[in-house]
Formats: C-alpha cells, sequence, structure tokens
C-alpha cells in the first residue's frame, strides 16, 4: 500500500511500516544471502510458525521486498529472492548487524563470563 509523505510525517515511520515487525527483518537479512525455497527459510528461522512465515513472505511481497518464484514441476517448487528494492535496505540490516553483535552479543557473552568467574 503506497502511502504519500503526508500520511507518514517521518520517514522512519515509513520504513518501519513496510520492514517492521517481529519477522519481516529476520525474513529479509536470511534471503540476503540468496535464494531459498519455504522449507530453508522454515529452518533458518526455527521459531516462526509456517502460517506467520508465510503470511511475512505475502506481505514483502506484495511491498516489492521479495520475489516469489513458481516452478511448474512435481512436487511444485517455489523459491523466495530478495528485489532491488529488498537489496537496498542490505546497508541496514548490516548496521543492525554490527551494533547487535557490539551491544547485545558481547555484552551477553561478557555477562555470562562474569558469572562463571564468581
Amino acid at each position: 500500500m503506497k502511502k504519500n509523505d503526508e500520511f507518514y510525517g517521518c520517514p522512519v515511520t515509513a520504513t518501519l511500516d513496510v520492514i517492521g515487525g517481529k519477522w519481516k527483518p529476520i525474513v529479509l537479512y536470511v534471503l540476503m544471502s540468496g535464494t531459498k525455497r519455504f522449507g530453508e527459510l522454515a529452518v533458518r528461522i526455527p521459531r516462526i510458525s509456517r502460517k506467520v512465515l508465510t503470511d511475512q513472505l505475502k506481505e514483502l511481497e506484495r511491498d516489492g521486498l521479495v520475489r516469489r518464484a513458481q516452478f511448474k514441476e512435481i512436487p511444485p517448487r517455489v523459491e523466495y529472492s530478495i528485489t532491488e528494492r529488498g537489496e537496498s535496505l542490505s546497508v541496514v540490516f548490516n548496521e543492525m548487524a554490527i551494533w547487535g553483535r557490539k551491544n547485545i552479543l558481547i555484552n551477553n557473552t561478557s555477562l555470562m563470563l562474569e558469572k562463571e568467574q564468581h
């Protein structure tokens, strides 16, 4: 759904409207490494239900961030890949990954080591 600047009033709000939520950023981040079948996505994101994954992929496809390719084979094969528009988010997700490593993962590791020493 395309909305104008007057509706949002804030570019961060506009971005979060498209990629926000618990699962969309993770799905996009996983697809940044290449085309995946539905089952591969489900394995790489084990805590997401299949229904929610299906819904998120449909929304990402609708918003032009993910491409769905269906092949006429037996059994049917469907692949998901990132579009050029979705790829433009790679800088955002790379920065999020860097921030997460520096501010969450390293801190959690430090806390665990401190607890082990006491």
